[in-house]
């Protein structure tokens, strides 16, 4: 066996779940199904545990609010704002601090990266082919992950955000109408400083950014707010998935603007190679009152 063709023995794939698989469906589907079935991988429990202080080495992990006890045993989204490569490192780390084992929504290139990519598919990581047609089965297996009580982080931005003051942008609707369509709470995760470690673009630039973090070791900020009202909106009316991403693009954008105090009108660590191609939901991290 090659070292690409490696990967740790998924669980079995239990008999209810057997019937929504096709047979147009790819290789990966039927373990991702499983494991978002199954009880959170013991290994990726030890790794949290004992090797989150890597994620240290980079920066200053600071993180705070919390999520209320009643809500941890049951399914939740958690949407965070996406700055850049190394945050989902640092959001897992932040959530394992309050008690929470997520379960993180990540491109395909990267779960198909020889090791590290089939270690990460086994921690729960749910693969998101952007721009493909088999983009609708990280909603399935998200779905699959949900109902059996999993902690999922999904980005609505659905990318790195690409506003130029680096406010979140609106997001897309699709964990609007899942946490409309399934009744599962939505946690607003907003984060700042994982940009200074990785920067945007894939060159040798990465390198000495992330060299340059390991000297500076900016703070990475991660902030945890209450769950987002979105019970009186309902799955099929009309607006209201439009309506509940907004109030999502609220929630994080509210709990941002301390964590970037001092960076409000843009931030103090300007990436060249980031595109600046977006508008922010709330430029300025302005959230209007009247949004819930």
């Amino acid at each position: 066996m090659s070292l690409r063709d490696w990967r740790p023995q998924p669980p079995p794939l239990p008999d209810h779940l057997q019937a929504v698989l096709r047979p147009d469906d790819p290789e990966w589907f039927a373990r991702e199904l499983a494991i978002a079935a199954a009880p959170p991988w013991w290994f990726w429990r030890s790794m949290l545990r004992r090797c989150s202080w890597l994620v240290s080495i980079f920066g200053r992990v600071e993180v705070t609010g919390s999520i209320p006890e009643e809500l941890r045993g049951g399914p939740l989204l958690l949407a965070a704002n996406h700055i850049g490569d190394f945050d989902p490192f640092v959001v897992a780390v932040a959530l394992h601090r309050i008690g929470v084992l997520p379960r993180i929504m990540a491109t395909g290139g990267i779960i198909s990266a020889p090791v590290a990519g089939p270690l990460l598919e086994r921690t729960g990581a749910i693969r998101v082919e952007r721009g493909t047609e088999l983009a609708r089965h990280a909603v399935r297996v998200t779905e699959v992950a949900l109902v059996h009580g999993g902690h999922v982080v999904a980005y609505p931005e659905g990318r790195v955000g690409l506003s130029a003051d680096g406010w979140p942008e609106r997001g897309r609707t699709g964990m609007a109408r899942m946490a409309l369509g399934m009744g599962v709470p939505v946690i607003p995760v907003s984060q700042w400083g994982a940009h200074e470690v990785l920067q945007y673009g894939n060159d040798w630039g990465k390198l000495r950014t992330l060299a340059r973090a390991v000297v500076r070791r900016p703070a990475l900020r991660v902030h945890v707010g209450p769950p987002v009202r979105l019970d009186d909106l309902r799955m099929g009316r009309v607006g209201d998935a439009n309506r509940a991403r907004y109030r999502i693009a609220a929630a994080i954008t509210r709990g941002l603007v301390p964590l970037r105090a001092a960076e409000r009108d843009r931030p103090a660590f300007v990436d060249p190679t980031r595109p600046t191609t977006a508008v922010a939901a709330f430029p300025g991290g302005v959230v209007p009152d009247d949004v819930p």
